[in-house]
């Protein structure tokens, strides 16, 4: 649950930084949100999740 929030937050925080320096559009943001919406409700969200903390339990802690 705190990969997740965790990474929640970050591409939240990328996805701001995007949209604040025009690198992305206001439909651009809108479709990757929606995206990840209705991806979180497939069969593929499980997988999603395993591997994002699998990533970060690879990364050493210092």
């Amino acid at each position: 649950m705190a990969v997740t929030v965790s990474l929640v937050f970050l591409f939240g925080l990328v996805l701001f930084f995007l949209l604040r320096h025009g690198s992305l559009s206001a439909g651009a943001a809108f479709t990757a949100v929606m995206f990840g919406f209705f991806l979180a409700s497939t069969g593929a969200a499980g997988p999603i999740n395993e591997m994002a903390a699998a990533v970060v339990q690879a990364i050493p802690t210092p």
